[in-house]
């Protein structure tokens, strides 16, 4: 009873001699369920099934609150790149490679990376994919005409498995 009026972050382990509560006891979130007599190792199993809960939990709050990433460090021409997200334009697939468009170089930054892995390094509240071979920063589109987004003289096309989603963003903005 008193463990349903603890705080849901609140995790115990029982003790007892009665294994007919050990159902009820895992319903209310327990760490585990140690009957008596209890061994050494069973006790041990249950402070390291806690302790990695907690460091597990703790690990999340510190992902919640740490900044996102400014820049990306790519590999390009046989030598490390650092690109500021703020200067992506957009991303274009190119089977195995990936050009990153930027607009502060007079060239794309061409480096061998899938779209996906690329995808997983940006941070989607900036960032998104509106074609299989295309992630635009959201923030840098200036013009759509016609289901395309336009960069200068260059015309990006959102594919129909992403249409949905970037017409819930223009409705949000």
């Amino acid at each position: 009873e008193l463990s349903r009026m603890l705080p849901e972050t609140t995790r115990v382990v029982f003790t007892t001699a009665f294994d007919q509560y050990a159902v009820d006891g895992f319903r209310v979130g327990a760490i585990d369920y140690l009957l008596k007599p209890i061994s050494y190792a069973n006790f041990l199993e249950a402070c390291n099934r806690a302790l990695q809960w907690f460091t597990l939990l703790k690990e999340r709050q510190q992902a919640r609150q740490a900044p996102p990433p400014e820049s990306i460090i790519v590999k390009s021409e046989y030598k490390q790149v650092q690109i500021l997200l703020d200067t992506i334009l957009y991303i274009e697939g190119l089977k195995d490679y990936v050009k990153i468009h930027t607009d502060d170089r007079p060239r794309p930054v061409l480096t061998l990376m899938s779209m996906k892995a690329l995808e997983e390094l940006l941070p989607p509240a900036r960032f998104m994919r509106v074609h299989r071979s295309y992630i635009v920063q959201l923030s840098k589109i200036r013009e759509i005409e016609r289901g395309r987004i336009i960069f200068g003289d260059v015309y990006i096309p959102v594919g129909d498995s992403y249409k949905a989603a970037f017409q819930a963003f223009l409705d949000g903005r």
